[in-house]
């Protein structure tokens, strides 16, 4: 393994604004370095396969000339692809494998040799449609692709040093600074990603016009330049209704949405424009309030994959596509890095362990595109979907993790998300042991530090009513700033501190504007949202006709046989006689009959549909 790795996706070293600065750190056996071995393992190579099967080589070779054929798939298929190849740079990053680097150069061979003499590169545009180049940005996904070629490419050069992708990213950024801009082509893309990429891509190479051509996208947008051949969805569905400075609230398609705020909020951390930041801390209060279910999932509709009005949280038509939580973290952790508040690490959390989580099977070879809250049945995660999306974006978040929990300020070291890990930083090596999401306990270790008084910031999460603090075998109060514990000290080699979260279960209630969760309660512990599945009822219980009883306590089980070990949690419940309602949609309002009491036995909801296709609820009516 890698002892400490370099930059990550978002390095802002050097970015004025950014109040903190993003630290990796080398996880160790526990929660999250399990889920990487597996996505190392297994989900790379799954992805390989799946590229090849679905056409993602076979279109490049088209492209590159090397075949004669037909383009397959998607007009977006080669951002599936860079994904992927993201990934791949970030597990190398983390831990060299052979095998994975002879898929990488195979993939990076290719794009090379796609490349047009410009700088262009989208093989479904070079193959099918060329007449068509830089003619549908509603749609038509060309600038959409590029950003994510130009993330994979930042990510293989801080990964490996090796320049070839950076080199194709650069040419084609350079060339799209010749096509868009006043005077030129005045429009911006119908799926933001490019102007978060561009960003990133300034960042390593210090050219400021891929700055100042994200600055445009971003400003260009919302000023009626964006025409779309599905203009049926609407300008909002395309964020286009109004200037990005001005916008109120949240709208349209869930990930567009969030991939736009990604790159206002990396603006504001190179420009400082207040204007920007202030935009942000409205649409995310806006999403937060009124627009995000309890497992951090964002986009209630099906057939615009869009965000829906205040409340309207469906649970059994939720949409919660993975890549919208996916982007959902990222957006939180820019504002994170932009502000210092731990509001936007308490929604990181949430949705890493749940919305982000239940994209992925246990396994790692099987994924959701869609993450309903409550399931009557049926729904399995196939091996892979017709529109990728998801399944490489799993992968790249999971390759890439060690660089989202913890960052560095001028005053010293701030952990936002606990795992059993080591951090070296400018301050001090730290080690951080903990079975945390089971247990909150947390132990952190100085290995060695500087003299120098610096402070240690830990989190203090949002569910958490009660925690304490002991240093150094001593117990002490909590000097609690802005979300976290502070301690500042001298510290000295072999100085220990010792956090522990209370994680008692509890029942939570929704806000009564919400009409599909109405007299029911969730069971959540710690960061965790738990849900019940048929699998867990007898024989004779039907899950849906279950419910809660909230005067009994719910108890705290450890079952290291269920699930690749888990921790569950049982409550009392009741099943109503129902043999009065069949054939009968309704009836005349009486007293229900109890029938029987049950057991209900809750799982983390990341772990549901690993044992069939069986129902499964998180809401759960109340006795």
């Amino acid at each position: 393994m890698t002892e400490f790795c370099g930059p990550g996706p978002i390095d802002v070293s050097a970015s004025p604004l950014a109040v903190l600065k993003a630290q990796s750190v080398v996880l160790r056996d526990g929660f999250w370095r399990s889920r990487q071995q597996s996505n190392a393992e297994v989900g790379l190579p799954h992805g390989y396969r799946m590229l090849e099967q679905s056409g993602n080589f076979h279109n490049l070779a088209l492209a590159a000339g090397r075949i004669q054929g037909s383009y397959k798939g998607p007009l977006f298929m080669d951002s599936d692809l860079y994904k992927w190849l993201e990934a791949v740079a970030f597990e190398l990053q983390r831990e060299p494998r052979a095998s994975i680097l002879a898929m990488a150069d195979q993939a990076i061979d290719l794009i090379v040799a796609a490349q047009a003499s410009d700088g262009y590169l989208n093989t479904y545009y070079q193959v099918v449609e060329p007449h068509n180049r830089w003619k549908r940005l509603g749609f038509g996904h060309e600038l959409y692709c590029a950003g994510h070629l130009m993330q994979a490419a930042v990510a293989y050069f801080r990964a490996t040093g090796d320049q070839r992708l950076l080199d194709v990213a650069c040419k084609f950024a350079d060339h799209i600074t010749t096509v868009f801009g006043p005077g030129r082509l005045e429009t911006c893309c119908g799926h933001p990603e490019i102007e978060t990429a561009m960003i990133e891509l300034f960042r390593v190479t210090r050219r400021k016009a891929y700055l100042e051509m994200a600055g445009y996208f971003i400003d260009v947008r919302g000023r009626r330049t964006l025409v779309s051949e599905h203009w049926i969805f609407g300008s909002d569905y395309y964020q286009g209704q109004v200037p990005v400075r001005e916008a109120r609230g949240v709208v349209g398609h869930a990930v567009r949405q969030l991939y736009l705020c990604a790159g206002v909020t990396d603006l504001f951390l190179e420009t400082g424009e207040a204007a920007l930041l202030e935009s942000q801390q409205r649409l995310w209060t806006d999403m937060t309030a009124g627009k995000m279910y309890l497992t951090g999932g964002v986009g209630s509709r099906h057939g615009t994959e869009a965000f829906g009005d205040e409340y309207e949280l469906p649970t059994d038509t939720a949409y919660c596509e993975t890549c919208a939580a996916i982007a959902s973290i990222f957006w939180n952790f820019r504002m994170l890095l932009a502000t210092a508040d731990s509001r936007f690490a308490d929604v990181m959390e949430t949705t890493l362990y749940n919305a982000f989580l239940a994209g992925v099977s246990l396994r790692h070879d099987r994924y959701f595109y869609v993450n309903p809250i409550l399931s009557r049945g049926g729904i399995q995660r196939p091996e892979w979907h017709g529109c990728a999306c998801c399944p490489p974006n799993v992968m790249r978040l999971m390759a890439a993790l060690h660089h989202y929990l913890c960052t560095t300020s001028g005053a010293g070291i701030q952990w936002h998300h606990y795992a059993a890990a080591k951090a070296q930083t400018p301050f001090a090596t730290l080690q951080m042991d903990t079975t945390y999401p089971w247990r909150g306990d947390i132990a952190i270790t100085i290995e060695h530090t500087q003299s120098n008084p610096w402070e240690l910031s830990l989190r203090i999460p949002a569910w958490c009513g009660r925690a304490t603090l002991v240093i150094n075998g001593q117990a002490v109060g909590l000097n609690i700033r802005s979300g976290y514990a502070i301690i500042t000290r001298a510290w000295k080699p072999g100085d220990t501190v010792v956090l522990t979260l209370a994680m008692i279960p509890q029942l939570l209630t929704g806000n009564p504007n919400v009409e599909s969760i109405h007299h029911c309660a969730a069971i959540t512990r710690g960061p965790l949202v738990y849900c019940v599945e048929q699998a867990d009822c007898d024989g004779q219980t039907r899950l849906l006709d279950v419910q809660i009883d909230s005067s009994k306590p719910l108890e705290v089980q450890d079952r290291p046989d269920l699930l690749g070990g888990v921790t569950t949690i049982r409550a009392a419940g009741v099943v109503p006689d129902r043999t009065d309602w069949q054939n009968r949609l309704y009836q005349p309002l009486k007293q229900a009959n109890i029938l029987r009491a049950v057991n209900v036995v809750a799982i983390p909801y990341f772990a549901w549909a690993n044992r069939g296709p069986g129902a499964m609820r998180i809401w759960i009516p109340l006795a």
